[in-house]
């Protein structure tokens, strides 16, 4: 039910995968600050009835704002949803996934966000040349303390 749920959200336009053994392994988006998904109201009614599709559809938009957008510039790619899967970690896909899209994208620079407490996340992030440029409180049910926005030029 969730892969029906959640589907339809992705742009795959904007997102990059990374397999280990033939299965996704990682992924990042990287955009020049549109979103890189598309909450249809619609579909999530669809999927699960009126009532927890528009708690569904609205939970998710207040909680997906977009933070990054105001460092959107012509020459900026901003990169979100990166994820590497549990028993993939620690190989190098990450680095090898964020640097080929960073050399197949046209933009001089880099913005990103990162929680303060995804320490292995920062430590990648810095080894790719990215530093941070802005903190912000995060909210107290996110399981971080500050949101940190990180830039590579």
């Amino acid at each position: 039910m969730l892969v029906k749920i959640f589907a339809h959200i992705f742009c795959l336009k904007y997102f990059y995968v990374a397999l280990d053994g033939g299965k996704v392994a990682a992924m990042v988006s990287c955009t020049q600050g549109y979103p890189p998904i598309s909450l249809k109201r619609e579909e999530f009614i669809k999927i699960l009835g009126v009532l927890r599709g528009n708690l569904m559809y609205f939970t998710l938009k207040r909680n997906m704002r977009r933070n990054s957008s105001h460092f959107a510039f012509k020459d900026t790619g901003i990169i979100e949803f990166v994820t590497t899967e549990e028993s993939s970690r620690n190989k190098g896909l990450g680095y090898q996934l964020l640097t080929y899209v960073m050399e197949q994208t046209p933009y001089d620079a880099y913005v990103l966000e990162v929680a303060d407490t995804n320490k292995s996340a920062i430590r990648l992030y810095e080894k790719l040349g990215f530093r941070e440029i802005k903190r912000v409180k995060a909210n107290k049910n996110s399981g971080a303390n500050d949101f940190i926005y990180m830039r590579r030029a």
